[in-house]
């Protein structure tokens, strides 16, 4: 890890108050019947009126400059906040990418007037995005993109097919990458662009991809001849690449690439039986490094790097532990999984179970993170 410089990280001290006062609130919100334990909560638990509350407290878009409704307090603070979400199962999903990925890429390639119209909506919980990146056919390689934006008098028209674009349904707006010019001398991360598109809009067709649970969170997006005017670009057109790039670091790192059955490992520590405990210490060390891992990218961040290939190997750790997790609780607790139980350990297993194909799909394949890691190696 060394060559990567994922140094260790040490949170500041001031922070310990924060994550005490959000303990709280989670205490109360739960306490008040607004919330219950859930496995993987930042993806299928959308609540707006949550995302309010945390709004109202100034914990989503924590690093945003004040002047857009932030309160600079940078990366590390946002992962102490997040870590206490994820743990306690809490409905995040609402919020979750445009705190995470879509706001940052706002705030670092958007124009003045992108920044002042997005922003303040997202740091208040009320400005939903959802990001149109994998196709079909294409799996996690991001630069084989065939949706096309082609340029015309007034802007772009785009046209194309989106798939696993979580929340399109619900979102506010939705941020598109496509192909802005022919690929030239087979250099397929040139000519890329990203598109701001505000939902609903009449030729953007917004079709349900069902989980195994019957669930509702992942779409097939159809843009059909999508007229986006000029000033709904991102950045510059041809840089979509590095964009995506750098939005991955955000997206692939932090804590929801570790913590998705956390609940269920909390849930279930009093109903370990024989050997519980020497299985549960091995588990738990193994969290701890991981979390190191999520922690050293974020303080990355927090210094303005962008470590796409740090990210990488830590959503390829972490994805992978969330599903020995449940393979954990189900060799040691004996129940069977059952999704209208009562029992919160029985219904988190089977929450946990019948999402759990998603984990190492989502965000990039191991394989293709893996690939990224060799590539840096040099041994691909």
């Amino acid at each position: 890890m060394d060559l990567w410089n994922l140094r260790p990280v040490t949170l500041p001290a001031e922070l310990e108050g924060l994550r005490q006062e959000v303990r709280a609130f989670l205490d109360e919100e739960l306490a008040a019947g607004r919330f219950s334990t859930h496995c993987d909560q930042w993806l299928g638990g959308w609540d707006a009126a949550f995302s309010r509350r945390l709004g109202e407290r100034g914990w989503i878009g924590m690093a945003f400059p004040a002047r857009y409704g932030g309160r600079a307090a940078g990366a590390l603070a946002r992962f102490v906040v997040t870590e206490e979400l994820l743990a306690a199962g809490a409905p995040v999903a609402a919020h979750w990418i445009a705190d995470r990925q879509s706001g940052p890429g706002l705030l670092r390639f958007g124009t003045e007037e992108q920044k002042q119209t997005y922003l303040p909506g997202i740091a208040r919980g009320e400005r939903f995005f959802a990001v149109g990146l994998s196709e079909p056919d294409t799996g996690s390689d991001l630069a084989s993109v065939r949706t096309r934006a082609t340029r015309v008098d007034a802007g772009w028209r785009i046209s194309g097919t989106k798939v696993w674009t979580s929340g399109a349904h619900l979102a506010h707006t939705l941020v598109v990458l496509a192909r802005t010019a022919p690929l030239a001398d087979g250099d397929r991360h040139a000519g890329l662009g990203q598109f701001i598109i505000d939902l609903p809009h009449p030729a953007v067709h917004i079709r349900p991809i069902r989980l195994l649970t019957g669930e509702h969170h992942f779409n097939e997006v159809v843009l059909d001849d999508v007229l986006v005017a000029d000033d709904r670009v991102l950045g510059e057109p041809g840089d979509g690449w590095h964009q995506v790039t750098s939005e991955l670091a955000m997206e692939r790192s932090g804590p929801e690439r570790i913590l998705s059955t956390f609940p269920l490992l909390a849930a279930a520590v009093p109903s370990l039986g024989p050997g519980g405990a020497s299985a549960l210490g091995g588990t738990v060390a193994r969290l701890w490094a991981l979390r190191q891992l999520s922690l050293a990218v974020a303080g990355r961040l927090e210094a303005g790097v962008a470590p796409a290939v740090e990210a990488a190997a830590v959503k390829d750790l972490g994805t992978r532990f969330e599903s020995t997790v449940i393979d954990l609780v189900r060799t040691l607790v004996r129940v069977e999984p059952d999704p209208g139980a009562t029992d919160e350990v029985t219904r988190m297993l089977a929450e946990s179970v019948l999402h759990s194909p998603g984990f190492t799909l989502r965000g990039g394949t191991n394989e293709i993170l893996r690939g990224v890691v060799a590539r840096e190696l040099g041994v691909r």
